[in-house]
């Protein structure tokens, strides 16, 4: 199991802290994720993600559900840096 910190910004937080995206993707593949804003009040959000399988996790976040679910939820994808648990 890994555990990754994943920091990104959004358009509208209170809109990704309210959707149901991340579970309906994550859940089924087995990934466990607890959301974090940033009390500054930026557009910066954040997950710790508990991750069964890392190919997986890279795989899942290739495909077109992934980029469909990103722009339902306002992510920008360019602004994604992900840690993993050392």
């Amino acid at each position: 199991m890994a555990t990754l910190i994943v920091f990104h910004e959004v358009d509208d937080v209170g809109h990704w802290l309210a959707s149901p995206k991340r579970e309906e993707f994550f859940g089924p593949r087995g990934i466990t994720v607890r959301t974090f804003r940033d009390p500054e009040g930026s557009n910066r959000v954040g997950l710790v993600a508990d991750v069964t399988d890392m190919a997986a996790w890279e795989e899942a976040l290739q495909t077109e559900e992934a980029a469909e679910a990103m722009k339902h939820d306002g992510v920008r994808p360019e602004t994604i840096v992900a840690l993993v648990e050392a």
